[in-house]
């Protein structure tokens, strides 16, 4: 006698692979449907869950962090299990995952970064805002990055939020910083910074900047830290005045900008320059970062009426002892698993998986988050685009080729793991983790202090 796959006697096995958001979206949305019995298996690389939300999100901004409370109540459901410190493409493969489950969910992000592809950007002191952002928050992979800070002007390329982040974080006061879940190392690091200047550039103009504006008005409201901008560069081409009438968040990007304008240079010891239409063209130095080479940039419109950033042939030459990159997320090719080398994400139609770009759908396997539309949008958008991939899922358990007999043995997934990895980390687990970091936090007033390698995180728990 067979069983129907997603009833009660033969519940819908799905592993997901990855904990950040997206994985932890999508098991929700699989969990209320109303006519689908389901158990679920989320994998992850990390002892630790919830990806960005806990390596990406700044430390001074706690309150974005709480959405962390709706992922708790999904791993709290008895059809879900958490299996953490466990690496996709090592510990278990592809095809272990497509012997034991009927459906797996890719939610893997885009972890690496875009680069400039301009000279000298290898140099010492160049570094990813991505690998900033990991170091500062704790990230087991930039736990030793060490950046040099004794330098007293940074420059900051990409005018998104992940710019500004990086760059409140080299200027806001150190007291402040120290009642964040800041990582120790990256605090201690900060009390001896000599950075003084922290240069922002956008190679488009003030207008299509990709800030939001509560971001753009915290970097106004630090405490001993001017923000300057040049009049010249609120000054808009007839085009981009225009468009402010349809969008709101640039007309109040604009406004804002205008009144660091009409503040002047200021006096406080820590300055931001935020400055638009300038691209870099070259990082300049000899073994280490000495300065970045600016070009001028002028907006053209697109026949499809959208403004363009192109090179003037003006330059510049800006002196500074590092520079972060803020160009854009990348995902990267997961082991065995089709990828779309000109969208950079997971091969995929609509969350699909598919054989390649454009390929047929390979059953049973689906993508969520970035690694299925690209870096885009913020934690909540992962919601509805995890929904949109689950309804798929749904679409397709019918015409699933399965193993739906009785003696299909539905703990075959826990026992491959185990089998594979020497620590496996529960979800009881990484709750007695939560519970030390923020009792090491409480003794100094801080929500945590984090365990930041993977080391530190299976010693606390043995």
């Amino acid at each position: 006698m067979t069983h129907s796959i997603g009833s009660e006697t033969r519940p819908l096995r799905v592993a997901i692979v990855g904990a950040g958001p997206a994985g932890f979206f999508a098991a929700d949305a699989l969990l209320k449907q109303a006519d689908l019995h389901v158990s679920i298996d989320i994998l992850n690389r990390f002892p630790t869950p919830y990806g960005l939300v806990r390596d990406g999100v700044a430390p001074d901004h706690q309150k974005i962090k709480a959405v962390t409370r709706s992922f708790d109540r999904v791993a709290g459901d008895d059809r879900v299990r958490y299996f953490g410190n466990v690496t996709f493409g090592e510990d278990v493969t592809r095809a272990d995952l497509q012997a034991h489950y009927d459906q797996i969910v890719y939610a893997v992000g885009a972890p690496s970064d875009r680069s400039m592809g301009i000279p000298g950007e290898d140099l010492d002191g160049s570094l990813p805002a991505t690998a900033f952002v990991g170091w500062y928050n704790g990230h087991p992979d930039y736990r030793d990055l060490d950046p040099d800070l004794s330098c007293e002007r940074v420059v900051v390329v990409g005018n998104g939020n992940v710019a500004v982040d990086v760059t409140r974080i080299l200027v806001r006061p150190l007291e402040e910083l120290a009642a964040t879940d800041l990582a120790d190392h990256a605090l201690e690091a900060l009390r001896g910074s000599r950075v003084r200047e922290v240069v922002v550039l956008g190679r488009r103009g003030p207008a299509q900047a990709a800030f939001t504006t509560p971001e753009l008005r915290e970097l106004g409201e630090l405490e001993g830290v001017d923000v300057v901008v040049d009049p010249s560069d609120v000054e808009l081409d007839e085009t981009s005045e225009a468009s402010l009438e349809d969008n709101a968040t640039a007309r109040r990007n604009v406004d804002r900008l205008r009144e660091y304008a009409e503040r002047g240079p200021g006096t406080e010891e820590r300055r931001i320059v935020l400055r638009f239409l300038r691209s870099p063209v070259e990082v300049l130095g000899e073994g280490h970062v000495t300065g970045v080479r600016i070009e001028r940039n002028e907006l053209v419109q697109r026949d499809d009426g959208s403004m363009r950033p192109q090179g003037t042939g003006e330059t510049e030459d800006v002196s500074c002892g590092m520079i972060l990159r803020s160009v854009g997320y990348r995902c990267v090719p997961l082991a065995d698993v089709p990828f779309d080398e000109n969208r950079s994400v997971l091969a995929n139609d609509g969350g699909r998986i598919t054989d390649g770009a454009g390929g047929p759908v390979v059953p049973g396997e689906y993508v969520v988050g970035w690694a299925k539309r690209g870096p885009s949008g913020v934690i909540g958008t992962n919601k509805s685009d995890a929904v949109d991939t689950v309804n798929r899922m749904v679409e397709d358990v019918s015409s699933l080729n399965g193993n739906a007999t009785p003696d299909w043995h539905p703990d075959a997934g826990d026992a491959l793991i185990r089998a594979r990895v020497k620590r496996v980390v529960t979800w009881e687990d990484w709750q007695a983790l939560d519970a030390l970091e923020r009792s090491r936090g409480e003794a100094s007033g801080r929500p945590r202090v984090k365990c930041c390698t993977v080391e530190e995180m299976l010693e606390a728990l043995s």
